[in-house]
């Protein structure tokens, strides 16, 4: 693969994961809305072709509508963009897992799409559960596809740095922390879907927070500018999910101390809660990146060591070897 086209495909993985985020970020409105069955029908809006409904017309005259058609429109997008993705990988990278990747992507974009009308044929509040979690999974992974297609992953196999060793404890928290990330936005989509486990999400809160500072902790030191900057992003991302929690927290169940009382459906309710389940969704994102390079480098090092031993046995060899008159070749 030339270097223009690795390039390109890059681009395309980074562009594909932005548009990602219109899907996410509308249906993240819907549940805060309670809009998902603003229709009653799938793949048809009110019995009209999705593509030929009159979707603009609804910005004034229903906001539910507006919105949850807003959010199959996004999906419909995304599904091409991936469709795309899977194309161009095939044309052009050579690497077998990664045009792997890409047909995966394809796939569960495709599945994500068939659950979010399961949810709407069944009224189903746990399918809405299940895809507003999978969407996060699906967006972290085309992130990871456009790190791998970047020019980092493989400069990374060249720099000096990379043959350090990556300490099993920063193996396990890179590991731990999006698991522990993830599961604690599961226990989020109980809250937001069905009124559950209020209680169970903030101390979920605090164990996921505990685990991604020591995360960010270990990676700074160990030296890696590669792990340093994803260390950074996660770092900002978490902040502000903080922030945004505490102003969901707010904005939903009032704040006695100050005075404020919560609206239901005022228009910072609405805000804070969107925006906190979208960016619980950069964290995990963020989060699956840096375990992403953290991995990478440990299987670099451990390459490295491989070969370097193959080399010493080789040499042990040849130097204990008997030559009979002539030199071993």
């Amino acid at each position: 693969m030339t270097t223009s086209l690795h390039r390109w495909l890059h681009r395309y993985a980074v562009l594909t994961a932005a548009v990602a985020l219109l899907p996410i970020g509308m249906g993240a409105l819907v549940t805060t809305l309670d809009a998902g069955m603003a229709f009653m029908d799938w793949p048809t809006s009110d019995g009209q072709n999705m593509f030929l409904y009159p979707w603009l017309r609804d910005f004034h005259a229903n906001r539910d509508k507006f919105v949850e058609h807003g959010h199959r429109l996004a999906g419909s997008l995304i599904g091409l963009m991936s469709i795309g993705l899977a194309v161009l990988a095939r044309k052009c990278e050579p690497r077998s897992w990664m045009r792997n990747l890409a047909v995966g992507i394809l796939v569960a974009v495709i599945a994500q799409g068939l659950l979010g009308g399961f949810r709407v044929i069944v009224d189903a509040r746990v399918a809405a559960l299940v895809h507003g979690s999978f969407a996060s999974l699906i967006f972290a992974t085309i992130t990871v596809f456009a790190l791998a297609t970047g020019s980092k992953w493989e400069s990374n196999s060249q720099a000096p740095q990379s043959a350090n060793a990556i300490s099993s404890g920063l193996k396990f928290l890179a590991i731990a922390t999006p698991l522990t990330i993830f599961a604690q936005s599961l226990l989020g989509g109980l809250v937001r879907h069905l009124g559950l486990a209020l209680h169970e999400h903030l101390a979920g809160a605090i164990l996921a927070t505990v685990l991604t500072v020591a995360a960010i902790v270990a990676s700074w030191r160990s030296g890696h500018s590669w792990l340093r900057s994803a260390a950074v992003g996660l770092s900002i991302v978490l902040l502000v999910q903080l922030v945004l929690g505490a102003g969901a927290w707010v904005t939903r169940f009032g704040f006695p101390p100050s005075g404020y009382v919560a609206v239901q459906q005022a228009p910072e309710q609405i805000l804070f809660r969107t925006a906190h389940a979208v960016a619980a969704m950069f964290v995990l994102m963020m989060s699956v990146q840096l375990a992403a390079r953290v991995l990478r480098l440990s299987w670099l090092s451990g390459a490295r060591f491989q070969r370097a031993d193959s080399m010493h046995g080789q040499a042990g060899t040849l130097e204990t070897c008997p030559t009979f008159g002539g030199a071993v070749r």
